[in-house]
C-alpha cells in the first residue's frame, strides 16, 4: 500500500520492519540491550553488539546471527573518547555506514550524600551517561544517510530525581537536552533523534536494588500497570523509533515506565 504526498510522489506506508539496516547497541551485553539486539534481528536488521566485555559482546552477537542476521562484536568503554571513536570506525569498516544508533549503556553508583559524592564517582557517571552518547551521536552521524536513528535510552530518574540519583539523574537530565539538541542539528539531514525514558525493569541492576519479591512488589504498587517491565517490552517502542513509522517523529522524549506517576 501507497499514499500520494502534496506533491503528488507516492509515499509508501510506514512499517515496523528494520530489514537491512544496520543497528549499533551500546551495553548490549544484557538487559535491555540484550533485549533490543534480538528484537532488531528478529525485525531483519544486522547488530553491531558493543559493551565493555567482549565475551559478552560475542555471546550475543551469537545470538543474532543463530535468527539469520550478521552481527558484530565490539568491545568498548563508551567513557572512554577515543574508544566511541574506535567503535564506529569497526561498524563501517564491516558495514559500510550506521542506520541506527541506540545509546544504551548507563551506570548508576548510588552515593551515600550529597557530601559523599567523590570525584570519582561524579566522573565516571557522566562519561558513560552523558559523555559517550554525545561523542557517539557527533561520530556516527557522519557515517547515517537519510532516514536514519539515533535512539538516548533514558530513566524516569531524569524527570523524577531523588538524593541518592543525583549524579545519575543529572547525566541522564543531559543526555535528555542532548536528544533534543542533536534533533535540531541532524533534522535537515532527515536523521532523527529520540529518547526512551525508561522505568523499572526486571534487570539485573534492578534486582540488586530490591533483591527480595516483597520490596519488587512494593515498587510495582505505584505504577498504574501494577507490575515491573520485562526487557523484551522495549522492543516495540525501540523498532517504531527506528522504522520508517516514526518518520515525522524526532527531538521527543517517550516515557515508557507502565504509567508512573
Amino acid at each position: 500500500m501507497s499514499g500520494v504526498d502534496e506533491r503528488g510522489s507516492q509515499v509508501a506506508v510506514p512499517t515496523l520492519r528494520a530489514d537491512g539496516k544496520v543497528v549499533v547497541i551500546t551495553g548490549a551485553s544484557r538487559g535491555l540491550g540484550r533485549a533490543m539486539a534480538l528484537g532488531f534481528a528478529e525485525g531483519g536488521a544486522d547488530v553491531v553488539v558493543s559493551s565493555r566485555r567482549l565475551a559478552g559482546c560475542e555471546a550475543v552477537a551469537d545470538e543474532v546471527r543463530a535468527l539469520g542476521r550478521k552481527a558484530l562484536a565490539v568491545a568498548c568503554h563508551v567513557g572512554d573518547w577515543n574508544q566511541c571513536a574506535d567503535l564506529v570506525t569497526a561498524t563501517v569498516a564491516e558495514f559500510g555506514r550506521i542506520d541506527v544508533l541506540v545509546n544504551n549503556a548507563g551506570i548508576a553508583p548510588v552515593p551515600p550524600s550529597l557530601s559523599g559524592i567523590t570525584e570519582e564517582l561524579y566522573a565516571k557517571t557522566m562519561d558513560v551517561n552523558f559523555k559517550g552518547p554525545l561523542r557517539l551521536i557527533g561520530l556516527a552521524a557522519e557515517h547515517m544517510g537519510p532516514g536514519s536513528a539515533v535512539i538516548n535510552i533514558s530513566s524516569v530518574a531524569s524527570i523524577r530525581p531523588s538524593p541518592f540519583t543525583v549524579v545519575y539523574a543529572a547525566a541522564k537530565a543531559a543526555q535528555n537536552a542532548l536528544t533534543v539538541a542533536a534533533a535540531r542539528e541532524l533534522g535537515p539531514r532527515d536523521i532523527r533523534v529520540n529518547g526512551i525514558i525508561c522505568g523499572t525493569f526486571h534487570t539485573d541492576s534492578f534486582h540488586r536494588s530490591a533483591p527480595t519479591e516483597e520490596a519488587r512488589e512494593n515498587l510495582a504498587k505505584n505504577l498504574s500497570l501494577g507490575r515491573i517491565g520485562y526487557p523484551e517490552e522495549i522492543v516495540g517502542t525501540a523498532l517504531y523509533l527506528a522504522s520508517d513509522a516514526s518518520s515525522y517523529l524526532t527531538g521527543q522524549l517517550v516515557r515508557l515506565d507502565g504509567g508512573g506517576s
